[in-house]
């Protein structure tokens, strides 16, 4: 499926009825989701990093281009990768290295990685502006906004917010918003808002009427499926 196919899932929805995508941090994983009904998948960078037995940041950037790289040719749905802060990439060789993996969209985040902090918003949407021109429509952007991760204020998220989207994100990510945050955050940029989301039908349910446009569930599917494979070895474990 190409990003224009992808970019029209999030859009003509019915009210309060948010596209969910699944967080695969492999192939296996991939196919389990794709089987189980999801229309498409985003990888979280965290869930990635945890399968590798590293910090999320820091797996190197050639390794999280291959997991994403395995995760799409494991199954036929369209693909978006969690590809923090582009890894200091410049927008020609960032954008060609996402569709060398065929993932079809992709986050980035506005942390600098390096330090810790948020990057100047007005800075961040140069950034995204040069990666929109170098993909056009071959890439669904999703622009992770870390407001709410480094303290400041809604009314930063919804600056960030409309930045980005004027500089041609399809999305916007306000992680870790509150969930009254979301409807303001979408009236202020204009495109759907990106919902971090325990992997719990009632969150889902309750976030779509929220405001939220799309839903992710960050690390949570990973844990909860860590969480499973424990009890399995604890009930087979010799005694």
């Amino acid at each position: 499926m190409t990003a224009t196919a992808f970019r029209a899932l999030h859009h003509g929805r019915p009210a309060g009825d948010p596209l969910v995508l699944a967080g695969p941090w492999d192939a296996g994983s991939a196919r389990a989701f794709a089987g189980a009904g999801f229309a498409a998948l985003a990888t979280p960078s965290a869930a990635v990093a945890a399968s590798l037995g590293v910090a999320d940041g820091d797996v190197p950037a050639a390794e999280m281009f291959a997991a994403v790289a395995r995760v799409v040719r494991a199954v036929d749905v369209p693909v978006s990768a969690d590809l923090e802060d582009g890894y200091g990439l410049p927008p020609r060789e960032l954008v060609e290295r996402i569709l060398e993996t065929g993932a079809v969209g992709c986050n980035l985040e506005d942390t600098d990685r390096a330090t810790g902090r948020l990057l100047d918003p007005r800075a961040q949407a140069d950034r995204l502006a040069a990666v929109r021109a170098e993909a056009g429509d071959a890439l669904f952007l999703n622009a992770r906004i870390d407001t709410y991760l480094r303290g400041a204020s809604d009314e930063d998220a919804r600056e960030r917010a409309r930045l980005y989207a004027a500089a041609g994100a399809d999305c916007v990510y306000p992680i870790t918003a509150p969930e009254e945050a979301l409807a303001g955050i979408a009236a202020t940029s204009g495109v759907p808002v990106n919902a971090l989301s325990a992997p719990d039908a009632s969150a889902i349910r309750r976030l779509g009427p929220l405001g939220a446009g799309r839903i992710t569930f960050g690390k949570g599917m990973y844990v909860r499926a860590m969480a499973a494979a424990g009890d399995v070895a604890k009930r087979l474990r010799p005694a």
